[in-house]
């Protein structure tokens, strides 16, 4: 195919080239004048002017070469500089080249042919950066006098980044930046100011009249970035923040990765670092079973499970429309991994050995549960004891009997020293796990234990953000009661990580970090919801039943052992024999009564550590239970 020996240049790009050329000559001539101090010779004034004939030649077949001529200038930035520098490099050896060559009786100074391409360089890259700035003048300058004033925190990279795309933005004026860092305070980045540190935020936005802020350190720690959003907050600012630098494509920084500050930007956690091979090792081709698929922990173990490349992922959930919709989630958002949604009561022992007898399961993660305090703590506590202790005994049991390889249970913070039915089934769960784990020969059983999760269903902060979506008022148990929160995403990621570590009877501690004051956390809602305590209140209703004021990781007989991942750990519980899940079962099959009255007796039997939120004790004859043992307390397991 015939190609054409020279570039095609456009009208614009010619034009473009034709100054390119004026400049060779100007940075030419004008090099020489350098040299000379603006007095030269005549003998070398004419070698100048005898030179220009070849040098542009040289340097205009070059550039012309170069690709200089395919961007525009409106968009030169530093490729187009290094480019050009490197196009002249070129061109001003060769010029010294043939200079050598012809051998002139009175040569160009040697200074002149290093002065020249400096010069050039310098008229060719400032030409294009001049145009630049006055287009963008041209194009954005009314329009960024009438954005509304923003305050970037942050002078880093990312701050600078920021101002850059903001100059061009009809929206946003950047009224200055602020940063921690002293030796930033008075200087400047594309002409705005470092005004001072981010807790003179307050002051200067109402300075400034600046209601809105961006965050701008993605590489800072969470602590840093919380500590940012949460004057953000106590400012009456809107924020805005740019995520960490691990969710950021390529780590730059464009206006497209603002978003708004969330509730876990003002939780601190640092992101998840998981061990994706043992994880892979795991799950890849793997069939794997999920009860109480529909969950909020339960479905996103199921998206965090089906980006492991599993064989299969079998749903068991007891509401059919959670089943439904988690089904046509995963029909439209990850349609390469085979899927099967089953309706299943966890406390039926024929379905459920149906479903393992069927399906085959290699590993299954039981999150069914019943986990309302309130609710399970009164006419539905003795549901709770059948769900959450023989709802568990059955699966897992079962998947003792079919020769499971995992067994993983999800636990709860509310299971280390309970204080209602809700937190004391969950113990109870885990003791049933840990029983079952002396006779099976080949299922490990793993539980992992954990506090709080960020809008969960029928968890406090979906609450508030309804309640503040209405004016309030927001209500809160206690002015001092606190939490242990994670992202659903994160407690998931670690429950998948301890099921690899895990070789069968430990619990799992997960590192919940500082725990959050209810509070707080509601004021906070109050304010990113972009209300004030004037117009929505908050109303303390006393503590409810069953609940404390702060939530445990141990119980008092337990201690922590670390594992090799940071957020992990390994609670040294006390032993339970396979004969105690046997009594326990016993007990609650021999129990005639099914009211609070008859589970807070079956909890209290066999939970020493169990103590009832009222201080109340339970009469034994308010219950009917068949003859069983008192539990003998067995020491704690190595």
């Amino acid at each position: 195919m015939k190609r054409d020996l020279l570039p095609r240049l456009s009208p614009r790009s010619f034009f473009v080239f034709a100054f390119d050329l004026l400049i060779v000559a100007i940075a030419w001539l004008g090099s020489f004048l350098l040299r000379f101090n603006l007095s030269v010779p005549d003998e070398y004034w004419i070698t100048a002017l005898e030179t220009l004939a070849w040098v542009l030649p040289v340097y205009g077949t070059v550039l012309l070469f170069s690709g200089l001529y395919r961007g525009l200038w409106l968009f030169a930035s530093l490729p187009d500089l290094i480019r050009i520098a490197k196009a002249v490099v070129v061109a001003g050896s060769l010029v010294a080249f043939v200079a050598y060559l012809l051998q002139l009786s009175v040569a160009p100074p040697r200074t002149v042919m290093l002065l020249s391409p400096l010069l050039l360089i310098f008229l060719m890259g400032g030409a294009r950066a001049a145009y630049r700035v006055w287009r963008e003048k041209q194009r954005f300058g009314d329009l960024i006098a009438l954005g509304k004033p923003v305050l970037i925190l942050g002078a880093g990279r990312a701050g600078a980044s920021l101002v850059r795309e903001l100059q061009s933005s009809s929206e946003w004026r950047v009224a200055g930046l602020l940063d921690d860092d002293v030796s930033k305070h008075g200087r400047e980045i594309l002409g705005h100011k470092v005004l001072g540190s981010f807790d003179q935020l307050p002051a200067l936005a109402e300075k400034l009249q600046s209601r809105n802020a961006i965050i701008a350190i993605p590489t800072g720690s969470a602590v840093e970035r919380q500590r940012a959003a949460t004057l953000c907050l106590r400012a009456g600012v809107k924020g805005m923040t740019v995520p960490p630098v691990a969710d950021l494509i390529n780590g730059r920084v464009t206006l497209s990765n603002v978003r708004q500050i969330n509730l876990e930007d003002l939780l601190g956690r640092e992101p998840v670092w998981i061990d994706a091979g043992p994880v892979r090792a795991l799950l890849a081709e793997r069939t794997v079973l999920v009860t109480g698929a529909g969950g909020s922990i339960g479905s996103e173990l199921c998206r965090q499970i089906a980006r492991y490349k599993p064989g299969k992922i079998i749903f068991v959930e007891h509401s059919e429309y959670a089943l439904y919709r988690l089904q046509e989630e995963f029909a439209s958002a990850f349609t390469e991994v085979p899927i099967i949604a089953l309706i299943g009561d966890v406390k039926d022992a024929q379905r459920m050995d149906q479903i393992v007898r069927d399906m085959r399961p290699s590993i299954i993660f039981h999150a069914a549960a019943y986990k309302h305090v309130p609710l399970m703590e009164d006419q539905n506590a003795w549901q709770a004891v059948l769900n959450n202790v023989v709802g568990t005994h059955v699966v897992a049991s079962t998947a003792v009997r079919h020769g499971v390889q995992r067994f993983v249970l999800i636990s709860t913070d509310k299971a280390v020293n309970p204080t209602n039915v809700m937190g004391a089934t969950k113990r109870l769960a885990e003791m049933v796990c840990q029983g079952l784990q002396q006779d099976a020969q080949s299922t490990a059983m793993i539980v992992v234990r954990f506090g709080n999760v960020l809008g969960s269903a029928g968890s406090v902060i979906p609450k508030f953000q309804e309640q503040a979506a209405r004016g309030g008022p927001l209500t809160v148990t206690h002015p001092d009661v606190t939490r242990y929160f994670m992202s659903i995403p994160e407690a998931s990621q670690l429950v998948l990580q301890a099921a690899s570590m895990g070789d069968g009877g430990q619990i799992f501690v997960l590192d919940m970090g500082q725990p959050v004051r209810i509070a707080d956390l509601a004021r906070d809602i109050i304010r990113l919801s972009g209300f004030s305590e004037d117009t929505v209140r908050i109303e303390y209703t006393g503590l409810r039943a069953g609940e404390k004021l702060f939530e445990e990781t141990i119980s008092q007989d337990e201690n922590l052992i670390d594992t090799p991942h940071p957020k992990l750990r390994v609670a040294n519980a006390r032993a339970v024999l396979a004969t105690d899940v046997a009594a326990i079962l016993r007990h609650i099959a021999t129990t005639d009564a099914t009211s609070r009255t008859a589970a807070l007796h079956f909890i209290e039997t066999w939970l020493p550590e169990y103590s009832r939120s009222d201080g109340t004790t339970v009469p034994i004859d308010e219950t009917s239970t068949s003859d069983c043992p008192v539990p003998a307390l067995h020491p704690q397991s190595a």
